[in-house]
């Protein structure tokens, strides 16, 4: 497997103390806060938006101007965010602001759209919650005791992958004395050290290049790795590497179930890799999870997680091998003693606990006739 190199040294910006959160932009932020919104979007010429239970709803403000959007954003990043905003189009920053006595963090993208500027910023809970608060099944508590292999996690945008990663890393953190290193453009929730040490690593302040990172990442001698987003080859060759030598890494994938990510991942390979690919990832493979947020029909949780789950097992190593990922659904439900779980599954586990409506659940489902179906069954059985 080939490794590219970047083409010339890279040094890390000199450090500087400018935010958005100094700026006028700061009471939209403020707003989010306020009304617990998990996103706000930002345009010119546009009324802020922010994003309460999945839906968007608009500030009672005016549009912002175009030129102040221009000048607040200048004013709120350093020359070289500011170098890289106007030389890419878009840029990747964390913000921490003080509302009140609490610290808030903001996971912000800065981009352009049409000529003018706009940004889309996500609420980072500064609580990491733990996988019972956050109603996940126990089986993904099991992932904290492995100690090599690969985890991923699969959704689209805005699924909460992030959230259950950091209550994975926490509950390892809090249970077991190892290395815990983490690689992240930006950083998202902040850990403290339990018995284990936590590094986190953020792109463009601790180091120049995520390639650099994922080179440096064995020889600092982590036990638990989060590698982000695998979004190219050389993340997942990385990965797998850090694997293959015993190491627990972590990482999350877009993609619309758990089965779909493996054809995720062999789509950055070139054809002639793929069958060596698929050969790692039958031995390294540990679990891999999709979720999706569904409205929360129980007091006080805005939204909780569909779940599918698929382990490592002689069945699942099988099939991988033989090529036959498309049927994992199958290994999944004869699997389901095992911890593993299908979508669906998730559904009618939700909407039994009072946890989600049946309507809502249905929106969301991949097997909309199988889900109608079980929850008919369900109602018999309760009649």
């Amino acid at each position: 497997m080939s490794h590219s190199h970047d083409a010339e040294p890279l040094s890390l910006p000199p450090k500087h103390n400018k935010s958005l959160a100094d700026t006028p932009l700061r009471k939209f932020f403020e707003a989010a806060v306020k009304f617990e919104a998990s996103d706000i979007i930002l345009r010119s010429e546009q009324q802020p938006k922010v994003r309460l239970r999945g839906d968007l709803k608009s500030l009672d403000v005016p549009p912002i101007g175009v030129e102040d959007m221009e000048n607040w954003i200048e004013a709120g990043l350093s020359p070289d965010q500011m170098n890289q905003y106007n030389r890419t189009g878009s840029l990747d920053i964390g913000m921490n602001m003080m509302v009140g006595e609490q610290s808030h963090r903001f996971r912000l993208n800065i981009f352009r759209t049409r000529g003018r500027s706009a940004i889309a910023g996500r609420r980072i809970n500064n609580k990491i919650l733990n996988l019972e608060q956050l109603y996940l099944p126990p089986s993904i508590a099991k992932l904290a005791e492995l100690h090599s292999g690969i985890v991923l996690i699969a959704g689209v945008t805005g699924s909460g992958k992030s959230t259950t990663l950091a209550a994975i890393l926490k509950l390892i953190s809090e249970t077991r004395a190892c290395h815990i290193l983490t690689i992240e453009d930006p950083i998202e929730y902040l850990f403290t050290d339990g018995k284990a040490i936590v590094n986190q690593r953020e792109i463009g302040v601790d180091v120049p290049s995520f390639s650099l990172a994922l080179r440096a990442m064995v020889r600092e001698n982590p036990d638990v790795v989060l590698v982000g987003e695998m979004r190219d080859r050389e993340t997942f060759e990385a990965a797998l590497h850090a694997a293959e030598t015993g190491h627990l890494v972590f990482g999350t994938i877009h993609a619309s179930s758990a089965s779909q990510a493996f054809g995720r991942i062999y789509d950055l390979f070139p054809q002639e890799e793929r069958a060596a690919i698929r050969t790692m990832l039958a031995y390294q493979m540990q679990a891999f999870i999709y979720q999706k947020l569904i409205p929360s029909i129980k007091e006080g949780v805005q939204r909780m997680a569909g779940v599918e789950i698929l382990l490592q097992s002689n069945l699942t190593r099988k099939y991988i091998m033989d090529g036959k990922e498309h049927d994992l659904n199958s290994v999944i439900r004869e699997s389901r003693e095992q911890g593993m779980q299908t979508f669906t599954d998730s559904l009618v586990d939700l909407v039994q606990k009072q946890y989600i409506h049946p309507r809502s659940a249905l929106a969301v489902a991949s097997n909309p006739d199988e889900l109608k179906m079980r929850l008919k069954g369900m109602q018999g059985s309760t009649a």
